[in-house]
């Protein structure tokens, strides 16, 4: 079976989740591509704010200095990571929907024409696994990659705070 027809068997729903498996992944590359970026310019990046650090003089604590720059940063390399967890959180919710969908279709096939001929409402049971897989599918990648990046992302911050804090001793 293509991925198009098993998308189309699905209905209106699947459309959702393969539109948002399309973002969720594009996402998740663009994070993936940005950490890697810092994390093989980290030295010079590192150098550039130890000058900058020695340049303005600080008002304050240089530690309480250091973590809120680091803060700051870490937000800028957090950017898509809230609508990954999106992603991961509603696409089984999603699932759920169309598996209700499809149960109520069936149960409205019976409730017209009986049980006499099964295919008839199966249409009905085959829209709600179909839903039910495709928003699992959809997000047991998602919550990984999420999962992953959140980690990465914490490294990144605790190096940042110590190679800074050490820098500018």
């Amino acid at each position: 079976m293509r991925v198009l027809d098993f998308v189309s068997q699905g209905g209106t729903i699947m459309w959702i989740l393969l539109l948002l498996n399309i973002t969720g992944l594009s996402l998740i590359f663009w994070r993936l591509y940005t950490l890697w970026d810092f994390k093989k310019n980290y030295q010079a990046q590192l150098a550039k704010i130890a000058e900058g650090f020695k340049v303005v003089p600080t008002l304050g604590q240089p530690l309480e200095i250091v973590k809120d720059y680091v803060s700051s940063k870490v937000v800028e390399l957090e950017v898509g990571m809230g609508m990954i967890k999106i992603i991961a959180t509603i696409s089984p919710l999603l699932g759920l929907l169309g598996t209700v969908v499809g149960i109520f279709d069936a149960f409205q096939v019976i409730s017209l024409k009986g049980l006499a001929n099964p295919a008839d409402f199966a249409e009905g049971i085959s829209l709600a696994l179909i839903t039910t897989i495709g928003g699992l599918i959809v997000a047991i990648p998602h919550y990984i990659a999420h999962n992953v990046l959140s980690g990465q992302l914490d490294k990144i911050e605790f190096r940042l705070e110590r190679d800074l804090a050490n820098t500018i001793k």
